[in-house]
């Protein structure tokens, strides 16, 4: 009985099989693939939005211009219209007609014609008194999230002129589907290439100068590679004063009217014990969130396509709703979005009315393609009409890093944030994501608007940079942050600055109150490290050889001092236009490492082995767990303690994988 009941039901689930499987063959979907090229030279357009409206299916080109779209049989009703749209092109509209649609596969050949997008073609649409800024063009690109009427733009009109994104009832845009940056996907990300500094003669190169930098994103990506990739990071995306500067150090106050405080320390280099380690630490005084100054702070936002994926727009919205918890009533907030163009999606608010902003932070959604430029202009002229005299006034960019505004409009982009810094208000850039980031051009805009660039690849990121260090993040005590280190040839022969390859400056710009330099936070702490060859050890740093004409150069009385270097600050007021100068001498005594330089000199000896330098002497995985677990001391944050758990992790990668 049991057999013939068991021979039924097995009859039984064989028919729902086939039958399941002969309808999922009736409703299969029908591919549509091809590749986007541009019309003059036939080049592909990575990047560009393909999509069918009606259906709500798209997807991004690929770095060859190809694409695939799977579209539902259920939901043809007619022939199919495949539209592609790109910034700095014409929009594109392939019609599929009827009889075609009975094929499996269908491939199309889409080329498209430039069209250069001016920076100032901003279509502005927002809650209460937004308007358009300039006349629309000819073919307006995909809106971003419309929440109310606006102007003479209503909620109707705003649906058809969407192509791409689709405006639901409750005001909030949903996007187009596309393969997602970085996991199977294209992957666009981009670093510049650098070379490591290298070993410099005191006699030839005595001054050594350089801007600060807080910046600390090349440690946050580097963690994303290793710790959610599995991999090793690309060797440019490795920048070792940065990873240093992620951690907190303990360094003297300011003293008196200086905002700087300076602390030096001077040891062995353990990855070459002929050589000596000289570390110079700055550090602000914090301020307390309830003291600081009332902030005018737009953020602006990437609503873009390849904003969707879980670890871009909705992270960026979670670190938002971090920040209107800390705001205070004197606190001002907009909200402007970019996608195919800029809108003003929440005006200028008090942060006494959290519900609406959180009520604007909640409707985002991604879809569309990229405008950065018309976005930031927008944002600018956002926190030019509430400007604070007294208060903090900033633009707050959180993007993947897809900014495509062709190269002429790059140029016009860096003025106006030039322009905008110099009229008191600066930027802050936040990189999301991956697949995206343009990491030069993301961390060259936050020098050039007096801001910091950090890219955040988490929650705990998010609060780390947005809260814990929020007078850092968003207040600037001293701006224009140079400093020259005088090298004394008594006492060393050689010497290289680790790190900072894309901050140093010419000796005679230290003095030049013109020249930008970096900007420093409330509550920072900026490290730099030096590896120095004693003047009559027995190391050898760089490949210079003896000079056979010329002997030692004539040297002052103070050389025969004990002091190994000379240490100059050069800073000004946030709003101040000429710098003042701070000074401090380096001893030569080499006491015992405290913990921090002995974690500092792990972190800087695990850039070196990312980055294969040459420098890198002795210097082993086993030894930078070493010194990090030797140097971890109290680490209340836990972030070196995270560290080491990155090098294990890194440690036990397969070979090719690192």
């Amino acid at each position: 009985m049991r057999t013939k009941t068991h021979i039924g039901f097995l009859l039984a689930l064989l028919l729902v099989v086939g039958a399941a499987a002969e309808a999922r063959t009736q409703v299969a979907d029908l591919v549509i693939t091809g590749q986007v090229t541009r019309s003059d030279n036939g080049d592909p357009v990575p990047a560009a939005q393909v999509f069918i409206a009606d259906m709500r299916v798209g997807e991004l080109t690929d770095a060859d211009g190809r694409f695939t779209l799977p579209v539902p049989r259920a939901g043809i009703t007619g022939d199919l219209e495949v539209t592609v749209d790109r910034i700095g092109y014409r929009r594109a509209v392939e019609r599929v007609a009827n009889n075609r649609l009975s094929a499996d596969t269908i491939r199309l050949a889409i080329q498209l014609h430039e069209r250069p997008l001016q920076l100032d073609e901003v279509l502005v649409a927002g809650t209460s008194g937004a308007r358009r800024d300039g006349p629309a063009p000819a073919e307006s690109p995909s809106l971003p999230p419309l929440l109310e009427r606006s102007g003479d733009v209503d909620r109707a009109e705003a649906q058809r002129r969407v192509v791409g994104p689709t405006v639901t009832s409750q005001g909030s845009v949903v996007g187009t589907s596309h393969r997602p940056h970085g996991g199977g996907g294209f992957n666009r990300e981009q670093y510049d290439h650098f070379a490591d500094n290298d070993f410099k003669s005191v006699v030839d190169h005595p001054l050594s100068t350089f801007s600060i930098d807080v910046d600390r994103a090349s440690y946050s990506n580097i963690r994303r590679f290793i710790m959610r990739e599995h991999r090793a990071p690309p060797v440019d995306a490795v920048q070792v004063e940065e990873m240093i500067n992620y951690f907190s150090y303990d360094y003297a106050l300011p003293e008196g009217r200086d905002p700087v405080g300076v602390t030096t320390e001077l040891g062995v280099a353990p990855w070459n014990r002929d050589h000596q380690l000289l570390r110079i630490g700055l550090a602000s005084r914090p301020v307390a969130t309830e003291d600081m100054p009332p902030s005018n702070l737009v953020f602006l936002l990437d609503v873009s396509g390849s904003m969707q994926a879980p670890d871009k727009l909705p992270l960026v919205k979670q670190a938002m709703r971090m920040v209107v918890e800390q705001l205070r009533p004197q606190d001002r907030v907009a909200i402007a979005v970019y996608a195919g163009a800029a809108g003003l999606v929440l005006e200028s608010t008090p942060g006494s009315r959290r519900g609406r902003i959180l009520e604007a932070i909640d409707r985002l959604e991604a879809g569309g393609s990229t405008a950065g430029g018309a976005g930031l202009r927008l944002a600018y002229r956002v926190a030019r009409e509430n400007f604070m005299e007294e208060g903090n006034n900033r633009v707050i960019i959180a993007t993947d890093g897809d900014f495509n505004v062709g190269e002429s409009s790059d140029a016009a982009m860096v003025r106006l944030v030039e322009e905008r810094r110099d009229q008191g208000t600066f930027l802050t850039v936040l990189g999301f994501g991956t697949g995206n980031l343009q990491s030069a051009k993301m961390q060259s805009m936050a020098q050039h608007g007096n801001g910091n660039y950090a890219y955040i690849d988490s929650v705990r990121e998010a609060r780390k940079v947005l809260i814990g260090e929020m007078g850092g993040t968003l207040l600037t005590v001293a701006q224009d942050v140079k400093l020259q280190i005088e090298f004394n040839p008594e006492h060393v022969r050689e010497y290289r600055l680790i790190g900072y390859e894309n901050r140093l400056l010419a000796a005679e710009d230290f003095n030049d109150d013109r020249k930008d330099a970096g900007e420093l936070g409330a509550g920072h702490r900026v490290t730099a490290l030096y590896e120095v060859v004693p003047a009559r050890g027995s190391g050898r740093g760089g490949r210079i050889d003896a000079l056979r004409y010329q002997d030692r150069p004539d040297l002052s009385d103070r050389a025969e001092s004990d002091e190994l270097a000379f240490v100059r600050i050069r800073y000004k007021e946030p709003r101040g236009s000429e710098s003042r100068l701070m000074e401090r001498p380096v001893g030569i005594e080499i006491d015992d490492p405290s913990e921090d330089f002995v974690f500092a000199s792990a972190v800087a000896g695990f850039g070196m082995l990312l980055r294969d330098s040459e420098h890198k002497g002795s210097m082993t995985l086993e030894r930078v767990l070493s010194l990090a677990q030797d140097g971890v001391g109290l680490d209340l944050d836990r972030d070196r303690h995270e560290f080491i758990d990155i090098v294990r992790t890194y440690t036990s990668l397969p070979r090719h994988h690192r």
